[in-house]
């Protein structure tokens, strides 16, 4: 009988902590890091706000322990990709594919790292920089691939970095916005699912840095 105790309170104890997560990361997203309130963190999750400091130690590991476990699974993903031999064409239309899927996983986080950058990237520390330079360094990977065997023009991979990254936050970033405006009858077009603004971007990229 104890041990079963014990063990119920220690699935208690990783329900609270993803609560706390998926709510913080909501609020965060909402309100920045400086807006957001650990009684609203608290309150919104339904728990003791003495829980934040006893699970994470605070508001501000809190927030890191979101952003690093989201670029851990997106890094994880985006790195098994450079394991295979294919194509730099076809590694790069995966990445396009993996990232979306993980930001659709994580729908808060793509406003929490658009607000961390406005910022100043105060919080990018050397607990979340390697997480980071992790995904570019895939990027990177890709480009010279490419630019190796001939199938992409000599591109600097950040420039591909930016592009890459910079317009997928963008569409996942204003979902919020479109969503509402189609509600209320605004927007006088239909509203892209992720995977086909995904395959759009894939052509992009791939087009875009074909060799001539």
């Amino acid at each position: 009988m104890p041990v079963l105790l014990k063990n119920k309170g220690l699935r208690g104890s990783a329900r609270t902590k993803e609560v706390l997560k998926t709510t913080a990361a909501r609020i965060f997203a909402e309100r920045g890091f400086e807006g957001a309130r650990v009684d609203e963190i608290a309150r919104t999750a339904r728990v003791n706000k003495a829980m934040i400091n006893y699970h994470f130690g605070g508001k501000r590991k809190l927030y890191v322990a979101i952003l690093t476990a989201t670029l851990t699974d997106v890094a994880s993903h985006l790195g098994a990709l450079l394991e295979s031999n294919e194509p730099p064409e076809t590694l790069l239309r995966r990445f396009v594919a993996t990232f979306v899927e993980v930001m659709e996983r994580h729908p808060t986080v793509p406003a929490m790292l658009v607000r961390e950058m406005l910022s100043g990237g105060r919080h990018v520390d050397q607990h979340l920089l390697p997480h980071f330079l992790a995904v570019f360094s895939v990027v990177r990977e890709i480009v010279e691939r490419g630019v190796a065997d001939g199938s992409f023009r000599p591109v600097h991979p950040a420039l591909t970095h930016f592009s890459l990254i910079g317009s997928l936050l963008f569409f996942f970033v204003t979902a919020g916005v479109r969503d509402r405006l189609q509600r209320e009858g605004k927007l006088p077009m239909d509203v892209p699912a992720p995977d086909e603004f995904g395959r759009h971007v894939q052509e992009l990229m791939v087009r875009g840095l074909a060799a001539d």
